[in-house]
């Protein structure tokens, strides 16, 4: 999990969702989801995902999530916004949707 998904989330329970999530709620969950490996993004981090952006013509803000995945390790990506069975070096992205 990357801290740039932990904010995006935030913002969605709190500004997308009607109603909004209350605002100790959104603190809760966020708590638990900080208890998973999270990935800080650094300049590094930038520059990787600048990489990535270029190489599989995604958006930097989908590539930045990418190569949080990618230093993490991880071999699956959860997204509605990655195309569905798409692979990147070895992580392979899934639709949690997609099912529903």
């Amino acid at each position: 999990m990357s801290t740039q998904v932990l904010q995006e989330l935030c913002v969605n329970l709190r500004r997308k969702m009607e109603p909004p999530l209350p605002e100790e709620e959104v603190r809760q969950l966020l708590r638990e989801y900080m208890q998973w490996n999270v990935i800080v993004n650094t300049p590094e981090s930038v520059i990787g995902a600048l990489e990535l952006e270029v190489r599989y013509k995604i958006s930097f803000w989908d590539a930045l999530i990418l190569h949080s995945a990618q230093s993490a390790g991880a071999n699956i990506l959860y997204s509605e916004d990655f195309s569905a069975g798409q692979k990147y070096d070895g992580v392979q992205v899934i639709n949690p949707f997609a099912t529903l």
